[in-house]
């Protein structure tokens, strides 16, 4: 009880010495406050501008990257590399190896993604990719607990390549150190 009075008493003391304080004060105090919100508004759109414009950059690059085309002896290296004993036989993969086929895919693309450049992840989802046209030709023939362990590594590399990309921002869009302070 002891403690909610004193409290109490406290909080009426703080308010009242609020009071203390003449209209010129306050508006001083009020100016130097939305000066620092300025200050604070003004820090962050610049940050987001620099950031929008090195976004931009990256994506413009990626674009770029994306539109030469794919040599393709350096496609069938890295389907060797992402396949194995599947690389050469994407065509032909049956209900039965395609689950597999994925599966070595996404473990080698986990064990090489750190090493990786934008372009050798070019080459990787190309291989995903004739491994996604394969899959809709035997899609019907596949049993459901199949389909649904491809689905799994189809989501693996998706996210394994997102989270490539989202490091290509991040460094993109990284504040450079600055020499004075």
């Amino acid at each position: 009880m002891k403690l909610k009075y004193f409290s109490g008493s406290l909080l009426a003391a703080l308010l009242l010495t609020g009071c203390d304080s003449t209209p010129r004060e306050r508006q001083a105090v009020a100016r130097q406050g939305a000066q620092k919100l300025d200050t604070l508004a003004r820090t962050a759109a610049q940050k987001l501008a620099r950031v929008g414009k090195a976004t931009a950059r990256y994506d413009a690059a990626n674009r770029a990257r994306r539109a030469r085309p794919l040599d393709p002896r350096q496609e069938i290296a890295m389907e060797d590399k992402l396949l194995g004993p599947y690389s050469g036989q994407i065509n032909a993969l049956t209900p039965a190896d395609l689950p597999n086929a994925y599966a070595q895919l996404v473990r080698e693309a986990r064990s090489q993604r750190t090493t990786w450049t934008d372009r050798e992840w070019d080459y990787a989802r190309a291989v995903y990719k004739r491994l996604n046209d394969q899959l809709k030709q035997i899609r019907l023939d596949l049993p459901a607990r199949d389909e649904l362990r491809v689905r799994a590594r189809q989501a693996e590399f998706v996210a394994l390549q997102a989270g490539h990309a989202a490091k290509g921002i991040r460094e993109a869009t990284k504040e450079a150190p600055t020499a004075t302070k």
